[in-house]
């Protein structure tokens, strides 16, 4: 007997026919952030006072178009969809920038932290420096040490004796 099929067999599962949406975590976020960002401009005031004001026109005088008379149950019911959405999508932008505000200051201290052991480095060398030029031979000193040898020793004459006795010959 033929072999079924795979997707006929019934010892094996099906597969799922499922339509899988994908979500993006980070495009929604950066997408909130937009529409944060743009509830919070002139730009937004001026167009949502421009449609308040038309929707009210044209329900208090266009007798023909009143689809939501005087106490403005529907511009009030639009308001609040409009409230209960931009109140969480600001708290996302405000918590998004607050974890970005964290890794900014991590980044900083880090750095701070850095400069820091390399300044307590910079000042350990300088310090071994001058320590180490304290301890070196200048050439003042050393003319001083044997100008003093040769006054203990005799007739060892100095440079500057020999040039005076050369001009006198």
């Amino acid at each position: 007997m033929p072999e079924l099929l795979t997707h006929r067999r019934l010892d094996q599962p099906r597969a799922p026919h499922r339509i899988k949406v994908s979500f993006d975590p980070e495009l929604f976020g950066q997408l909130s952030e937009r529409i944060a960002r743009f509830l919070g401009t002139g730009k937004f005031l001026f167009w949502m006072t421009l449609f308040v004001i038309t929707w009210i026109s044209l329900n208090l005088f266009a007798y023909g178009l009143r689809w939501d008379p005087y106490p403005f149950i529907l511009l009030n019911l639009c308001f609040s969809t409009q409230a209960s959405y931009a109140a969480p999508l600001i708290l996302l932008a405000q918590n998004r920038q607050d974890d970005r505000d964290r890794v900014s200051l991590e980044e900083d201290r880090a750095r701070a932290d850095q400069t820091k052991a390399d300044t307590d480095y910079l000042a350990r060398e300088l310090a071994a420096l001058r320590l180490a030029v304290g301890e070196v031979a200048t050439r003042d000193y050393l003319r001083g040490e044997l100008d003093r040898l040769r006054e203990e020793l005799p007739g060892i004459e100095s440079p500057q004796e020999k040039r005076r006795g050369r001009t006198r010959e």
